[in-house]
């Protein structure tokens, strides 16, 4: 290969790439007065410039240029305020060539530079610059670079301004920058509940900030402090010798103090999204319990009988638990906890968060449902420093066992009923920790795998002896269920009659779905109420065939969405009339059976 040939970027064979080549000839023209028609003047600076490229790149100078105004005179000098001529020889840089090298430039030129790409309509331009700045955050830029991502709307760079400073609180209340800040970028940053300082030093720093801004009003920016959360001490020698507050302002801060319950009061605290924080990482630590070290390690493969879990007794008075405390007071909305599950057992349990360990709030109830494995748990967002879960029942024992907890704060969408969640996705998947514990299958999930297309006379099914047992599914955890959607097997022309129950505690059965005297083919939707459910029971009454019933596939709530794709209906015959609840039923229970016999059944 010849090496007086620079390397040109692939394109594919009959396709010529050479807009390099363009790019640098074109950018040639960059500050020549050679065919320039129009000069710009940026600090007393003269920058000569062709209208056409400039118009062909942007809409604001197609506009300006070519709009009959004075500047689209022949020759005309145009001056550009509020910019600087570093900013502006970048953005023409950009105009002739499509480059830009911010690397080396310092934070407010790059800032200018984002401006000029919002104020002339360069997006693209705009966004990567965004990106760039993200990459380069640090306390001295910080509060300059939000203040402009706030005030143009650049969603991104200003989320990204916003986790730095939540991080740096303490930090950034000393910075210079922060005394520079508008009035409502201080506001929008200081009213934030995961800006998680100390409320005496946010006071001392607003402070400084109004000695810095005379003219703005001090007592907009006062408010933002949360007066309640700073100590009688800090008041009274604090807040009070610096004439910033009422009198009044103080002494009712003193009294909502003084009268409220520790955990109403509106703490802040670190908010880290998407990330576990009950972790060595970020300082927490198991302080109650039994077998303390187990349960933040990380490790959810290696346990049995013997080890791998926390634990602690279960007693009448609910005076033990397993208690964690975080690094710091953070804010938190759902919990993952794995409860061990190497046999059938179910627990019950609470859980309860506190800031100083005397006022707890109860956060999670399910003290009377019956929960095993994996709990995926949601609840309004909670500002807290302690965790608490005391379990209340074990199936098997008198012991608690925890294998595994996490806590976090999830941007994700949840709706909430009664504490419990109302689910949209399937919830009864192996995935999610469900499980067929009554019924006969050659494979035990079978029911639960989300195959609806293989399965024959001998597997693909879970079914039960007519007059006798059902099919149950447990799922991990009590959910607000309001659907479900059963495919029947339909190999043959059969057809069957059934009815389904759910429960929260095996003991009392309601039931959602009547169709002991319905002909029932193929795919089924049921609809009804929303209620708590942990357990649905299917026990059919009916097969035109035989004296077994046969169910290929179980779902809650239904995916309908999924029932179009497979069915090319809206609907299935009788399966999506709403049914009424039912009256209570009583339970029998048998362990699921994984039988070769169950051929015969068909």
């Amino acid at each position: 290969m010849s090496n007086s040939h620079p390397l040109r970027p692939y394109t594919a064979v009959g396709e010529i790439d050479h807009v390099h080549i363009l790019s640098d000839h074109v950018g040639i023209l960059m500050n020549g007065e050679e065919y320039s028609d129009v000069t710009f003047i940026v600090e007393k600076k003269r920058f000569p410039a062709h209208r056409v490229i400039l118009a062909a790149r942007c809409q604001y100078f197609r506009a300006l240029l070519y709009g009959g105004m004075r500047e689209s005179q022949p020759e005309a000098e145009i001056p550009l305020q509020d910019t600087t001529a570093e900013a502006f020889t970048m953005l023409l840089k950009y105009i002739y060539t499509g480059r830009a090298t911010l690397r080396d430039e310092k934070e407010e030129v790059l800032l200018d530079f984002l401006s000029l790409a919002h104020k002339y309509g360069f997006p693209e331009l705009e966004d990567s610059t965004s990106e760039y700045l993200c990459t380069i955050l640090n306390i001295q830029n910080v509060c300059m670079t939000y203040d402009v991502a706030s005030l143009y709307l650049l969603p991104k760079l200003t989320c990204m301004c916003c986790m730095f400073m939540d991080r740096n609180a303490q930090e950034v209340l000393s910075s210079e920058g922060f005394l520079s800040l508008s009035k409502p970028a201080l506001l929008s940053i200081v009213l934030r509940d995961s800006f998680a300082a100390p409320e005496k030093d946010i006071f001392q720093a607003l402070m400084n900030w109004c000695k810095h801004n005379p003219k703005e009003d001090h007592a907009e920016i006062m408010q933002a402090v949360r007066l309640p959360l700073m100590s009688l001490t800090e008041l009274l020698n604090v807040v009070r010798p610096s004439g910033l507050l009422s009198p009044d302002a103080i002494l009712d801060a003193i009294k909502v103090r003084s009268e409220s319950r520790d955990m109403d009061l509106n703490y802040r605290g670190m908010l880290i999204p998407g990330e576990n924080i009950a972790t060595m990482k970020y300082g927490a630590q198991v302080v109650k319990g039994e077998l303390k070290s187990a349960l933040l390690d990380g490790d959810t493969q290696n346990y049995d009988l013997d080890h791998g879990f926390s634990r602690h007794p279960i007693d009448d008075d609910c005076r033990s638990g397993i208690e964690i405390k975080l690094g710091q007071p953070s804010i938190i909305n759902h919990i993952r906890l794995l409860l061990w599950d190497r046999d059938s057992r179910s627990y019950s349990y609470y859980i309860e968060v506190s800031m100083d360990e005397l006022d707890w709030i109860r956060v999670i109830d399910h003290s009377k449902y019956l929960c095993r494995s994996w709990q995926k748990l949601y609840f309004p967002a909670r500002v807290c420093r302690y965790i608490r879960i005391v379990g209340t029942h074990n199936t098997v024992n008198k012991v608690f066992h925890i294998v595994a907890f996490e806590c976090m704060f999830t941007n994700k969408t949840f709706t909430l009923e009664k504490g419990l969640i109302v689910p949209t996705e399937n919830v009864a998947t192996v995935a999610d920790c469900a499980s067929v514990i009554e019924g006969v299958s050659r494979s035990r999930n079978a029911l639960l795998n989300g195959d609806t297309k293989n399965y024959d006379w001998d597997s693909g099914y879970t079914c039960h002896q007519l007059g006798s047992g059902a099919i149950v599914v447990q799922l991990a955890q009590p959910y607000m269920i309001g659907s479900i959607r059963l495919l029947l097997w339909d190999c043959d022309d059969r057809s069957y009659s059934y009815y389904i129950e759910v429960s929260t505690n095996q003991q009392q059965w309601t039931m959602v779905a009547d169709r002991t005297k319905v002909s029932c083919k193929s795919w089924q939707v049921i609809t009804f109420d929303r209620q708590p459910a942990s357990f649905i029971r299917i026990v059919g009454t009916h097969n035109t065939a035989n004296e077994v019933f046969h169910c290929v596939h179980f779902e809650c709530p239904a995916q309908t969405t999924t029932h179009k794709e497979e069915t090319g209906e809206d609907d299935v015959g009788t399966g999506g009339q709403q049914l009424a609840s039912r009256p209570l039923r009583s339970s029998s229970t048998s362990s699921v059976q994984s039988l070769p016999g169950c051929t015969s059944h068909s």
